[in-house]
């Protein structure tokens, strides 16, 4: 698999210098031997309780994009999942650590818990006032003797790092630090694993599997699961956390899932028996990841006083989401204007088979044409045109009878629910088709006025290898031979475009023939269906 990286050898160094550059001047890294990796504060406190944290690299922001004013003092970066090593970590002790003392905090893997504590010792027999925390907050294994440290680790940063950066002394912060550490809980899901950059991909996950409780480092879950709906998958990550009273929760993205995706989960967490006692809210947001794992992870820490302060506290830190006050959704009515017109239902039987039949087709062929979509453009094809839905929904209430009506009531549902150029392009063929209608034109007359209408918008024509290459040929043969002549030019429309090397308009427009040659225009291919569907439904 292919990375952005000058060498895999140098990968880390390369990653510190672009955090470095983007930070403004807000952070610093020693100098002088390439494999002692350490970020720290470029505005250190010498008087207060140095906090420090790392780990190997492949989860950032963490640990390093945590540094800075009430968080992280200096962060130790080691190889891609690997520890650093004690003369770095000690290295960073003696970097940032003052007559306050220092904090480490560890994650519970065995090459933290050993290169931190040697580097602890050491730097305790160099006079330095150093307390450690072990975090291990996964819960997938409930009688693991020793849990890992996952994305938990980050409350304790957020809450530690805020009682230094008040002046709290080293055994308040370490106390602390240790109180939240045993209170967190974490649990990860993912539907693939990781990719170490320079290194090919492991297939491990079988279609619609995923993993649950699998780790930051891409080792196997302990449980392999048919993947359910976010609500489902919602409802059976959190029946298993433990903790009472109001929660923060942390939603983790682990490498690669959208946006979207860790949206619709956090809704979904929110919405269970656990979610309804969150307090606070952190994300959702990449925080502590494994490299491109298409993954998140669901974190819990009860709350107090003390500790919701903390992560309520602002800080100076980019990669930090803040925490939120959980409330209710604010919900604004529709403006008035939106409303439009009302449409009075009225009954046609062979119309409201014929819509039928085509709103089925259309909803039958939404993967099919999103394949056929991905091929040339962006995969949406399909979703778009299902967006008949809105339509079979509403039959029984259209107006039926009244094709002046029927034609502006489908313009209307059509703009409404469907997105993309092919949903606005079709309420406007359908509201060109509503006023010839009403001006007396046949049905054949009115549709070639919304083509003509469409052209305009659009800007495209025959030969252009978009859906009027289906649908104008459909139209003529209409006019003279009737619906199933129709279907065919209309078929025999969409099979050409795929011999066609240019698209006027749309995603295609930017590909080269190359990889067109062979590929029906999924719109075309749509309008085809469509026909096919009317002809039969007679």
């Amino acid at each position: 698999m292919a990375h952005f990286i000058e060498a895999r050898a140098t990968l880390v160094g390369d990653a510190i210098a672009g955090l470095l550059a983007a930070s403004g001047g807000r952070l610093a890294r020693l100098d002088g031997d390439p494999d002692i990796r350490v970020v720290l504060r470029a505005d250190l406190d010498a008087d207060k309780v140095a906090v420090i944290s790392g780990g190997g690299s492949g989860h950032e922001p963490a640990h390093a994009g945590f540094v800075g004013a009430g968080m992280l003092s200096a962060a130790v970066c080691g190889d891609v999942f690997a520890s650093p090593s004690v003369d770095a970590v000690l290295a960073g002790i003696l970097a940032v650590t003052g007559p306050a003392g220092c904090l480490l905090i560890i994650k519970n893997y065995a090459g933290d818990r050993l290169n931190f504590g040697l580097a602890a010792e050491r730097a305790r027999a160099l006079g330095r006032k150093v307390e450690t925390v072990v975090v291990s907050d996964d819960i997938a294994l409930p009688a693991a003797k020793q849990p890992r440290g996952v994305a938990g680790t980050l409350f304790v940063h957020k809450v530690a790092g805020h009682a230094a950066q008040a002046g709290a002394p080293l055994e308040a912060v370490a106390a602390l630090a240790r109180r939240v550490a045993d209170s967190a809980q974490s649990l990860g899901i993912a539907v693939s694993t990781a990719t170490i950059p320079g290194s090919p991909r492991s297939e491990r996950f079988v279609g619609g599997q995923a993993e649950l409780g699998l780790g930051i480092h891409g080792e196997p879950g302990v449980e392999r699961i048919a993947l359910p709906g976010a609500g489902d998958l919602a409802r059976l990550m959190t029946e298993r956390f433990s903790a009472t009273g109001p929660l923060a929760l942390l939603m983790n993205n682990l490498g690669s899932a959208t946006a979207l995706e860790m949206q619709v989960l956090t809704q979904a967490v929110l919405a269970t028996d656990l979610g309804r006692r969150v307090r606070l809210l952190l994300g959702p947001a990449p925080l502590m990841t494994a490299l491109d794992m298409h993954g998140a992870s669901v974190s819990i820490l009860p709350l107090d006083d003390a500790i919701e302060a903390a992560l309520l506290a602002p800080v100076p830190v980019p990669a930090w989401p803040g925490a939120v006050r959980i409330a209710p959704p604010v919900l604004r009515p529709l403006p008035a204007e939106l409303a439009g017109e009302s449409f009075a239902p009225s009954r046609d039987p062979a119309v409201a088979a014929r819509l039928a039949a085509v709103t089925r087709a259309l909803i039958a062929s939404e993967g099919a044409l999103n394949a056929l979509d991905a091929k040339v453009g962006d995969g949406d094809t399909g979703t778009t045109f299902a967006g008949a839905r809105a339509v079979e929904a509403e039959i029984d209430r259209l107006p039926q009878a009244d094709p002046a009506a029927l034609c502006r009531a489908l313009a209307e549902r059509i703009g409404r629910a469907v997105g993309g150029s092919s949903g606005v392009l079709a309420s406007i063929f359908f509201a060109a088709a509503a006023s010839a209608l009403t001006d007396g034109a046949s049905w054949p007359d009115a549709l070639e006025d919304g083509v003509a209408r469409v052209r305009g918008y659009g800007g495209a024509g025959p030969g252009d290898r978009t859906l009027l290459d289906a649908l104008i040929p459909a139209l003529e043969a209409l006019k003279s031979d009737g619906l199933d002549a129709a279907a065919a030019a209309a078929r025999a429309g969409a099979a050409a475009t795929a011999r066609m090397d240019r698209a006027a308009t749309g995603r295609s427009s930017y590909l080269a023939a190359a990889d067109l040659a062979g590929v029906e225009d999924p719109g075309a291919a749509g309008v085809a269906m469509a026909f096919e569907a009317l002809a039969a439904a007679r």
